[in-house]
């Protein structure tokens, strides 16, 4: 019994290593290997046409040194300020959803339809809605809520708050499938045993579908704030990281000093710090949701 159970294990342990091999080579090509070549190649002032030579760790301390670095490192972290509140939002519209009411897969797939839709356009749209002669300005002007209209994207007090609702406008409709997913794969009489007892609909929320969701929540969590820290698509599309340095994002900028100034040792250093730092946020992040989920035992 046990040596045919054996040969089971294996089997499907090599089907399922067959059927991830066309994505782990991808994987190793376009990630993994630029990664380890990043290491040595942020060791050296590359040249494209000439002789590249070996600075140690001159790039690196050039990196601390660098105010415009530090500025878009700074704007990273502000991005983090996006994670909670997409979230948060998420798990709500993913409440909301979450019944069988006629009609609502369209809700869901009006919702979802942001995701699919390429940052790009996503980006050019709401530049367009949010110019000085906008839809968004001719609305808040014909409501009362604002005296004059204010360009979004060029003033340096609302630029990067403008785009971090942009990212997060875009991200919700995606976490909130995963959260239905979750609050689908919920023992629906958990939450009965809960009204049972006394709870209402807020408290047997709070006090046992989220701890409940709190396996989705991590990978959520972790996926935004990964995503948060290397913004890029509509930070380049709409404002080019200005006005100044204002929405400056850590991608953005090592993306022009390898791409546009050539610096690509540089850039591979500035590569290696930002990855640090999303190595020990990911810690943290880690270290906050260790506990909860359904447990099937």
């Amino acid at each position: 019994m046990k040596p045919l159970l054996s040969r089971l294990g294996k089997s499907e342990a090599s089907a399922a290593w067959l059927f991830m091999a066309p994505g782990l080579i991808l994987l190793a090509l376009f990630v993994f290997w630029p990664i380890v070549y990043s290491i040595p190649l942020a060791l050296t002032n590359y040249s494209v046409i000439g002789k590249t030579e070996f600075v140690g760790f001159e790039n690196f301390i050039a990196a601390f040194q660098d105010r415009n670095f530090i500025a878009s490192l700074i704007n990273s972290l502000l991005y983090v300020i996006v994670v909670p509140f997409i979230q948060l939002f998420s798990i709500l519209m993913a409440i909301l959803v979450n019944s069988n009411v006629k009609g609502i897969k369209l809700f869901r797939t009006a919702y979802y339809i942001p995701v699919v839709t390429s940052m790009v356009a996503v980006a050019l749209i709401w530049g367009w809605l949010l110019n000085q002669n906008g839809v968004v300005n001719y609305v808040l002007s014909s409501v009362g809520l604002m005296q004059e209209r204010i360009t979004w994207l060029s003033n340096q007090h609302t630029a990067l708050w403008t785009l971090m609702f942009i990212t997060m406008w875009k991200g919700l409709g995606y976490y909130m499938m995963i959260y239905l997913a979750g609050l689908q794969s919920i023992p629906k009489d958990m939450v009965e045993a809960a009204m049972i007892d006394g709870a209402n609909r807020w408290q047997s929320i709070r006090k046992v579908t989220i701890p409940l969701l709190k396996p989705y929540v991590f990978f959520c969590s972790l996926i935004s704030l990964m995503a948060a820290i290397r913004v890029f698509d509509e930070v380049f599309v709409l404002t080019q990281g200005g006005p100044g340095n204002v929405t400056l994002t850590s991608s953005l900028y090592i993306y022009q000093q390898g791409f546009q100034k050539f610096n690509f040792g540089y850039s591979s250093a500035l590569g290696l710090v930002v990855s640090v730092m999303i190595a020990a946020l990911s810690v943290i992040v880690f270290r906050f949701n260790r506990k909860g989920g359904v447990n099937p035992y």
